[in-house]
C-alpha cells in the first residue's frame, strides 16, 4: 500500500514539475520455511510444507506425495535464504535438524539429532571428508543403512530376544563380564557380540565390556557406536563405509561392510533394494546425486 502512494505521488508531482525521489525496494531475503513436509500427514487444499529448500502449496488432498514429484503440489519458491536449509546445524554436520527430522519423521525420541552432533567429534573425517557433494552423500549413506538396521530409527535394541545369548564368545580372554546375555544388537547399526563392544569401548575410551547397557540408555553413545563402525570397521567387505563413500567406490559396498555377507551377490535383493531406496530418497532431501554403483 505504501508503495503504491508513494507512486501515486510521483507520479502527481511529475506531472507539476516537481522531483520525487522513491526509495528503491530492497531485495527481501527469502521467507522462512514452513513446516517440514512429513510422508505419513494428510494435507488437504491450502496446506503448506516445506521441502529440499522450498515451500510448497497443497492444491488438494494429498498424502505421502513428495513436493516436486506430483502435480498436487504448487512450488511457492525458496525459503530460508536462497534455497538454503533455514536452520543449519551449529555443529557444521551437513544435514540440519529439519532434514534430519524429514529423514526420520517416526523416529525414537531416543534418537536425538543433538545425541548424533555430539557424537560427530570421534570421528572428525565422517561427512567431512571432500567436496560438498561427497559429504552430503556420505551422510545420506550412513543414514540410509541406518535407517534400514532400524526401522527409521525406531528399534534401539534387537528385537529378536532369542538371539541375545548368542552373543558372547567365551573364548575371548576378556569373557563376557555384564553376563551371557548382555551383548545383543544395540544402537543405529546394532552392535552386537562382547569382542565389538570391547572393540569399540576401546576406541571410544568408554567401557562398554562392562557396560554395554550405555548404548541403549544414552543417544550420543548409540550414535558413537555407529560411526566406529562406519569409520573403521570393513565387516565381510573389503572396505569401511565411509572409504566407500569418499574414495568413489559407491553406495553398493557400504550395503556390502554392514551386512553383505546375507544381502550381497543375489543373497537377497530385496533388503539391498531397500537400503537403496532410502539412500536415494536421503540424497534427493540433501540435494545431491547418488553417485554410481548403487548395489552390491
Amino acid at each position: 500500500m505504501l508503495r503504491r502512494l508513494l507512486t501515486l505521488m510521483a507520479a502527481l508531482c511529475t506531472a507539476a514539475g516537481l522531483a520525487v525521489l522513491i526509495p528503491a525496494t530492497s531485495a527481501g531475503a527469502a521467507p522462512a520455511c514452513v513446516t517440514a513436509w512429513n510422508s505419513s500427514s494428510v494435507y488437504t487444499g491450502g496446506m503448506t510444507a516445506s521441502y529440499n529448500g522450498h515451500n510448497w502449496y497443497a492444491k488438494w488432498w494429498t498424502q505421502n506425495e513428495r513436493p516436486g514429484s506430483a502435480d498436487v503440489w504448487r512450488d511457492e519458491g525458496s525459503c530460508g535464504g536462497g534455497g538454503t536449509d533455514p536452520s543449519p546445524s551449529p555443529s557444521g554436520f551437513v544435514v540440519s535438524e529439519a532434514q534430519f527430522n524429514q529423514m526420520f519423521p517416526s523416529r525414537n525420541s531416543f534418537y536425538t539429532y543433538s545425541g548424533l552432533t555430539a557424537a560427530l567429534g570421534a570421528y572428525p573425517g565422517f561427512a567431512n571428508t571432500g567436496g560438498d557433494t561427497v559429504k552430503k552423500q556420505e551422510a545420506a549413506a550412513f543414514l540410509a543403512n541406518v535407517s534400514h538396521e532400524t526401522g527409521g530409527l525406531v528399534h534401539i535394541v534387537e528385537q529378536n530376544t532369542a538371539n541375545y545369548p548368542h552373543y558372547c564368545d567365551t573364548s575371548r580372554p576378556y569373557g563376557c563380564p555384564a553376563g551371557q546375555a548382555a551383548y545383543y544388537g544395540r544402537g543405529p547399526i546394532q552392535l552386537s557380540w562382547n569382542f565389538n563392544y570391547k572393540a569399540a569401548g576401546d576406541a571410544l575410551g568408554i567401557d562398554l565390556l562392562n557396560n554395554p547397557y550405555r548404548v541403549e540408555r544414552e543417544a550420543a553413545v548409540a550414535w558413537k557406536t555407529g560411526l566406529w563402525y562406519w569409520n573403521t570397521q570393513n565387516g565381510p567387505g573389503t572396505m569401511t563405509g565411509h572409504n566407500a563413500m569418499v574414495n568413489g567406490a559407491g553406495f553398493g559396498q557400504t550395503i556390502r561392510s554392514i551386512n553383505g555377507a546375507l544381502e550381497c551377490d543375489g543373497k537377497n535383493p530385496a533388503q539391498v533394494q531397500s537400503r537403496v531406496s532410502k539412500y536415494q530418497q536421503f540424497t534427493q532431501i540433501l540435494g545431491v546425486p547418488t553417485g554410481a554403483n548403487l548395489y552390491c
